[in-house]
């Protein structure tokens, strides 16, 4: 470790520490904008195994709301170690909860083939991934039905836990044990009407950053706002999501 590392490291550690005595929301907000690139790249670990990019991004970026939440500087466990273990811990519930196989509506299997073809072509056309707007103008489906679509098409095409994945290995060789802290606990995500009572432009942020993969440098530029602006939204909707996610458990 450099110096430079070091240092990072001890501010960090004195930041929690901080972060636990005043509770502090300011304090926690940047500490979550300090650690979204772990989230980010531990839901990019667990991309291609049959659910989306921006599901495995928002179920990330919440469960490092809760590491920063509960974590405890006094242990003496470095907190990036601490946040792994939570976030693999929900993307393996997220996992687990969307392995049910269910029979869905004709109609919506319909739109699901229908929707295969139309995100290969609009893909191409676009170089990203498209939207659910996009996809409904090209379907004439409403976003309420590609959404179902899209959330049928993950139990229509339910993937094993044995199925071989990078390097030979197997899905359910990246999930790992149980985490016994939250063992006891079943979480579902109910998100959706939560985000719809974001406001537009916080929307917006979310989409682009989670949906269509851009920085937030790129939001920034898009927007004409500054990166920081960007982040401290960000973390600000993330936030407001934690609550509700949280609230909605009680």
């Amino acid at each position: 470790m450099t110096t430079d590392d070091a240092t990072r490291a001890a501010e960090l550690r004195e930041r929690f520490a901080e972060f636990a005595s005043t509770r502090d929301p300011g304090l926690r907000d940047r500490l979550i904008e300090a650690h979204l690139w772990l989230a980010d790249r531990l839901a990019r670990h667990f991309a291609n195994r049959g659910e989306p990019l921006d599901d495995l991004c928002q179920v990330s970026s919440l469960a490092l709301i809760k590491a920063v939440d509960r974590f405890d500087p006094e242990r003496g466990v470095e907190f990036t170690s601490y946040a792994t273990t939570t976030i693999i811990g929900e993307l393996k519930r997220h996992f687990r909860d969307r392995g049910w196989s269910v029979r869905a509506p004709r109609r919506i299997q319909e739109l699901y083939l229908q929707l295969g073809q139309a995100i290969s072509d609009l893909s191409q056309s676009l170089g990203r991934s498209p939207t659910i707007e996009e996809l409904s103008q090209v379907t004439g489906a409403s976003d309420e039905d590609v959404l179902e679509a899209l959330e049928a098409g993950q139990a229509y095409r339910a993937t094993s836990l044995d199925a071989p994945g990078e390097d030979d290995d197997t899905l359910g060789s990246h999930l790992g044990g149980e985490d016994e802290e939250f063992g006891n606990s079943e979480r579902r995500m109910l998100l959706a009407p939560h985000l719809a009572r974001l406001p537009r432009r916080e929307q917006l942020i979310l989409r682009l950053r989670f949906g269509d993969d851009l920085t937030q440098s790129e939001i920034a530029s898009r927007l004409g706002i500054s990166q920081m602006h960007v982040s401290r939204l960000l973390a600000k909707c993330l936030a407001r999501l934690h609550e509700a996610y949280e609230a909605s458990e009680r």
